[in-house]
Formats: C-alpha cells, sequence, structure tokens
C-alpha cells in the first residue's frame, strides 16, 4: 500500500481523507433530516452531534487540503479533452471550497442562535458574532442552500467517476478504491 500518490493512483492518506469525509457528509445529512422531525429537547442532541460532525469535517478538509498541497493529485488518463480536465479541477475546487464554507456557516449559525458549538464535549468554540435573530435566519438559510449545492456538486463528481469507469473504461474512480 502506497501512502503518498502516485502519477497513476491516490495514496492510502488521500484515500482515507476522502472516504472518511464522504461518509461524515453523508452523516450530516442524516442527521439534519432526522433532526428535523423532532421535539426542541431531543433535537439538542442530534444537532450538538451534527455539529461535531461538521468541525471534524472542517478539521478534515484542513489536513486533507495540506496533504493535497504536497502530494499532487495523479494526471488524468491521457487523451481526456480539455473541458473535462477543466470541469474536474472546477468541481474539485467547488468541493474543498464547500468543505471549509460549510462549517464555518454552521458554526456562525450557532453563534448568532447563541448555541456554542462544541467539538464531542471535549472543547467549546468561540463564538464568531453575537446573537442576532435575522443573522441567524440568513446563516440557516445559506448553510441550507450550500448543503443542497454540495450534494448536488457531489452528485456531479460521482456520475463523472462512474462515466469513466463504465463508459470511458479508464482508471479514474479505481485510482480512488482501495487496491
Amino acid at each position: 500500500m502506497q501512502l503518498k500518490n502516485t502519477l497513476t493512483r491516490y495514496g492510502v492518506v488521500a484515500q482515507l481523507f476522502h472516504w472518511v469525509i464522504v461518509a461524515l457528509i453523508i452523516t450530516q445529512f442524516v442527521l439534519a433530516k432526522w433532526a428535523d422531525g423532532l421535539s426542541p429537547v431531543k433535537k439538542i442532541g442530534i444537532l450538538a452531534t451534527h455539529k461535531s460532525v461538521g468541525i471534524t469535517i472542517l478539521l478534515l478538509a484542513v489536513l486533507r487540503l495540506t496533504w493535497r498541497l504536497f502530494n499532487p493529485a495523479p494526471q488524468l488518463p491521457a487523451g481526456t479533452p480539455r473541458w473535462q480536465e477543466l470541469a474536474a479541477h472546477v468541481s474539485h475546487f467547488l468541493l474543498y471550497a464547500l468543505l471549509f464554507i460549510q462549517p464555518v456557516l454552521g458554526w456562525l449559525m450557532s453563534s448568532a442562535r447563541a448555541f456554542s458549538v462544541s467539538w464531542w464535549g471535549l472543547v467549546t468554540l468561540p463564538d464568531f458574532i453575537e446573537p442576532n435573530k435575522a443573522a441567524f435566519e440568513r446563516l440557516r438559510d445559506w448553510h441550507e442552500a450550500i448543503a443542497y449545492t454540495l450534494a448536488a456538486i457531489a452528485l456531479i463528481h460521482i456520475a463523472a467517476a462512474l462515466k469513466h469507469h463504465f463508459f470511458d473504461r479508464d482508471d479514474v474512480l479505481r485510482r480512488m478504491l482501495p487496491s
């Protein structure tokens, strides 16, 4: 097992970051949907977990981006059309950006609602802004919109990987899978 990326495939570290973040993002959607129908008392516990997972995603995104800076991604297959290369770079940039923006919006939203963000009960993070109902409502709307945007880009990302695998029959998908 190769720790670092090569010219043709992702290393174990990049794969681990990728798949753990994928699992945590799916967890976030499940937790958010689950919390919607609960009473306020039960909702608090689910949202506390949602916040902890969000901060974990933020921390992993920082580590993942740092790893990527020192471990460039494998090259796309020879003959990949320029528009697909551009689409891949844009979608990866957007996914990375949203991995940072979304948790920060959630953190700001919690601050505006005067609900501190605790990371697994180990650390209480400082509030970014003073309590403000109007700000909370705007941030909640943005947080929801960004969640759907992240889901849409992720689905496009998945569709592109499946297209490469089943139609182009190249190794684009396999290079992110464990050997």
